[in-house]
Parts: structure tokens; sequence; C-alpha cells
């Protein structure tokens, strides 16, 4: 029986439920993952594909394009499916903007609470799209009290969200304890002799070669981790073109999520962190798999 999972499902889903979930999975095998791209100009057409043994499949289509803004529309669309782990089976369809939400946030929120100070209180948004919205709801939830301030190339977007908004990026920046960036910048937005001692910095936006959204400096300055070096490391120009410079060498990647959780950790409160959050589709599989797990169960209940 194939499970349809609706965008009504996220009333029965948590933040420290779909971490908990992340963390289980990364405990599995190390996943198998493939990814595939189409372009036209600045449109994408993102085929990625996920196995992890003991869990089952997943394949994930997304569409990508950046003048839906202008037409009111989602910059990202696309399609989620499961398959069972033996037998192959399509098993769920699940709301591609309710993995896609979850998915990113919870990428960003597990590092954000083992590499964040745990009194960090001032959250910088850099981007005020859809992204960033979700990052509000998932940071509250692991730092209460938190005040949210945001940066957008476009004011009216910023101001659309509700927070105090910053005109100065630098400014916001160097005020910042956790700074989170989720634009579809080509070039670096973040500075890294903006720095400060103490701060995170989780970076969303950049999926592909030749995006990115901190500099040089700011790679060099901080102690890195990414999710998935696999998904990474040669896929994204937040690193390709650090590595390419030699302003990092992959040594420097300290840890990924299956690596042992105390590695990847903050070791003291003055040294400044970045996690670079690639997404890839074996997160969605595990978050997939959470949600539809969420969903069949108050099904059953009721």
């Amino acid at each position: 029986m194939i499970n349809i999972v609706p965008k009504e499902a996220e009333a029965h889903l948590d933040w420290p439920g779909l971490l908990a979930a992340l963390e289980a999975g990364h405990r599995l095998p190390r996943a198998e993952i493939a990814d595939l791209f189409l372009n036209r100009g600045a449109d994408t057409v993102l085929d990625r594909a996920a196995w992890i043994d003991g869990l089952g499949a997943l394949v994930k289509v997304a569409t990508v394009h950046p003048g839906n803004a202008a037409l009111g529309k989602p910059t990202i669309n696309g399609a989620v499916t499961l398959y069972d782990d033996v037998t192959g089976e399509l098993t769920a369809l699940v709301d591609f903007h309710l993995v896609t939400k979850w998915k990113t946030a919870g990428d960003s929120l597990l590092s954000a609470t083992r590499l964040a100070r745990k009194d960090a209180k001032e959250i910088l948004l850099v981007g005020a799209g859809t992204v960033a919205r979700s990052m509000v709801e998932a940071y509250s939830s692991a730092f209460p009290g938190a005040r949210f301030t945001v940066w957008s190339r476009n004011r009216s977007s910023a101001l659309a969200m509700g927070l105090p908004v910053a005109d100065d990026l630098e400014t916001a920046v160097r005020k910042a304890d956790i700074i989170c960036t989720a634009t579809m910048a080509t070039e670096p937005l973040i500075r890294g002799d903006w720095l400060q001692p103490g701060q995170h910095l989780d970076l969303i936006g950049a999926f592909k070669a030749g995006m990115r959204e901190v500099d040089d400096t700011a790679m060099r300055r901080a102690r890195l981790f990414v999710d998935s070096r696999a998904t990474t490391l040669h896929h994204i120009g937040e690193l390709i073109e650090p590595l390419a410079s030699g302003a990092i060498t992959e040594s420097d990647v300290i840890a990924d999520f299956y690596d042992d959780p105390a590695l990847y950790a903050r070791r003291s409160d003055d040294e400044i962190t970045i996690a670079k959050n690639g997404g890839g589709a074996h997160l969605d599989l595990m978050t997939a798999t959470y949600i539809a797990n969420r969903w069949r169960n108050r099904s059953q209940a009721e």
C-alpha cells in the first residue's frame, strides 16, 4: 500500500524527533548517493537518489527556477518517492516542500546544536526566503529566547518576515552569535575579516559549483565541518573554490555527520566554526522516512 503523505503531516512533526532520526540514520551503513544536474541558464533540474542499507531508498526530483519569485511562486518545486529496502516497491509519496523544509533546516539545526555556543542568542539570517523562515522555527527550538535579525539584498522581502532588518551586512555579521546564509549567491557575501571569536556559521544556500556565500578568508579562519564529504567537497563552490585556491585542504574539513559526534563539536567558546549544509539525498531519505512514519503512526492511532 502506497502511503500518501500530505503537508498536513507537519502537525505531527517536531525538531527533536527529526534530529534523533538524523542521528540514527548516520549510524547505519553509509548511504549510496547519486546526483544528476540539468541546467538551462539560471534554472536547474536536480535529480537526487539515495539508498541506505536497512532503511530504504529515495528519489527526489527538484526544479530550481529563481525567476519564480517575481511570479509569486516557490523557487523550488519537485517530488519525493520512497522505496522499500528489501523489495524495492514504492512505499510512499511525501510532500516535496515538507521534506525539503525539514531536511534543510534539520541539517543546519543538527550542526548548530553541536557547534554553536550554548549561550548563543543573536542570530542573523542572511536571505529572506522560504529557508530563512523555516530556520527561525528550527533555531528557536534549540536556542530559547534567541533574537533574530534578517538581512537581504531585497529589503522588501526582509521586511515581510516581520523581524528586525539589518541595513549594513558587515555590522550585522559582527554582532551575531549564529550566522545563517540562505541565498542564491554566486559570489561571497560574508567576508572573513568580519568574523568574531565564538561565532558559528551555517552555510545553506550554495548547492552546486559556481555558488558560494563566504570568502576564502572565512574558510581559512574557521574550523570547518560538512554534513557529508561525498556531497560537498568536489560538488559545491563553497568548497571547490577555496580548495582550488589553496586557502584550505581536504584535511581542514574536520568531520561530517558520519564521523564520531565527539569530532563534530565545538572545542572552545572563542573558536569560529563553519558548517556547510550540502543537503544530500541521504538526508532527504532520513527525513522523508521520519515524516512518513509519523504520518503512518498518526493514521494507525486514529
